[in-house]
């Protein structure tokens, strides 16, 4: 008998009830609190899914994240506030009791899907030129963190600070924050719109390489654009994808960071933008 794949079991739903699904956190995507952001953001995506009022593909997935995901049950409460002929647009939420036993929203989203049509389309967002995958080196330092060792992670450019020592990243703004990597699942798995949505959260945040000091942080919220139909994903199959990833804005306590991501042939399959929170 075939094992799931660790993603397909971290994001697994059941139904309970109209508009609800129940599932469970896994130890395999945690992180220093909770699961892995990406694999929560894949769990509130996969809810709007398996729905059965689904109208077309995703388009675009915020997820807020109002508190931290404890380890243990959880429930999804989706609901399609609007269907229009060809959008579809949904509310999110992820609930857990507290340790007073009262259910609370610790993520909040909302998803529009839809039926695309055959039209004019361009991509003004080349992927940059980078070696071949098999050119670039895995990062051998060990990172303590379950869901880091559920990705194969190969840096050109921007990996994690080698020392960690408070200097600046450099006089060069335009790679100060820049990360350029070539991305998969470990095991390979096929490429979904579920794990390209956890995929789009894979670097770490952007301070950590602008500042090379380790702060706290957290994600406040982030939203992935999908660019590519369910064909476009399955081309790509347990192929790499080329990542990039820069900072726009430190201030005051809270910056941006914006990504890409391509598959190996030079399409852009999603853009994200995230807001996240530091502390001193």
């Amino acid at each position: 008998m075939t094992m799931p794949h660790p993603f397909d079991t971290a994001i697994a739903l059941v139904a309970d009830g109209e508009h609800q699904f129940a599932g469970h956190t896994s130890t395999a995507y945690a992180n220093m609190v909770g699961p892995f952001g990406g694999a929560s953001a894949a769990v509130m995506l996969n809810a709007v899914l398996k729905h059965p009022q689904l109208l077309g593909a995703p388009v675009s997935l915020t997820v807020n994240f109002c508190a931290g995901v404890a380890d243990g049950p959880f429930v999804v409460r989706v609901m399609p506030a609007r269907t229009n002929r060809s959008t579809q647009h949904w509310v999110i939420s992820l609930l857990q009791k507290n340790a007073q036993n009262e259910i609370e929203t610790v993520l909040s989203g909302t998803a529009v899907t839809a039926n695309r049509r055959s039209t004019y389309s361009v991509n003004d967002t080349p992927m940059p030129t980078m070696a071949v995958p098999a050119d670039v080196p895995t990062d051998a330092r060990a990172i303590p963190l379950p869901w880091v060792g559920r990705y194969e992670m190969r840096f050109a450019h921007g990996g994690m600070p080698q020392a960690w020592d408070g200097q600046a990243a450099g006089e060069d703004i335009d790679k100060a924050s820049l990360t350029q990597m070539w991305v998969r699942d470990a095991p390979p798995r096929p490429l979904d719109f579920c794990s390209l949505a956890a995929m789009s959260d894979i670097f770490f945040p952007r301070i950590f390489l602008r500042r090379a000091t380790r702060v706290p942080i957290g994600t406040v919220s982030m939203t992935v654009y999908f660019h590519a139909d369910a064909a476009m994903l399955a081309q790509v199959g347990t192929g790499y994808l080329m990542g990039q990833s820069r900072g726009q804005v430190f201030f005051n306590g809270f910056f941006d960071q914006t990504a890409q991501m391509w598959s190996e042939t030079g399409t852009l399959l999603a853009t994200t933008h995230q807001v996240v929170y530091y502390k001193e």
